[in-house]
């Protein structure tokens, strides 16, 4: 039985018994990897669907796995017909922090202008960056212009302001 009949079959069990299917374990998303990485991809709306909703976004081995994927696409060392490079930073900026702020980080100086302009989006909405703040702060004395919107976005509280509770009128 493959990936994704054993999914679904874990999916009705747990349905069986009222509750949800738990998040995807890192064996799991390795696996999901590799079918999101073939030509052409089986059943790929599902596959993407898992991907973006079922790995758990914080720093657990399967979170893990999901933001090395993404930025071996960033870095053309992998690739996916489903996720271009652009898409892989905008993944990583929703997995709220850990696992993906390093690779966001990196691409801030990425060669593709595009690419550097999502890091610098997605960063901006994200706090748990811990240490990696001095990074920025480093990128941004040596003249990244993506690392020093970041920080003065932090520094203005943007993530604050742009939630729909606190819509400046």
């Amino acid at each position: 039985m493959g990936f994704i009949e054993e999914y679904r079959k874990h999916v009705e069990e747990r349905a069986k018994l009222g509750i949800p299917p738990l998040p995807l374990n890192a064996k799991q998303v390795e696996q999901l990897v590799e079918l999101l990485q073939q030509v052409p991809i089986v059943e790929e709306k599902f596959l993407m669907d898992l991907f973006l909703n079922r790995v758990p976004p914080g720093v657990d081995d399967a979170a893990f796995v999901k933001a090395k994927f993404l930025a071996d696409i960033i870095e053309g060392k992998k690739k996916s017909l489903a996720i271009t490079p652009v898409h892989a930073v905008e993944i990583l900026g929703t997995m709220l922090g850990g696992y993906n702020v390093e690779p966001l980080i990196k691409a801030l100086s990425h060669k593709d202008e595009e690419i550097a302009k999502a890091a610098a989006k997605a960063l901006k909405n994200i706090l748990l960056v811990y240490d990696y703040f001095n990074d920025v702060v480093e990128l941004a004395k040596s003249g990244n212009k993506h690392a020093q919107e970041v920080l003065e976005s932090w520094a203005n509280a943007e993530w604050f302001y742009q939630r729909s509770l606190c819509q400046r009128k």
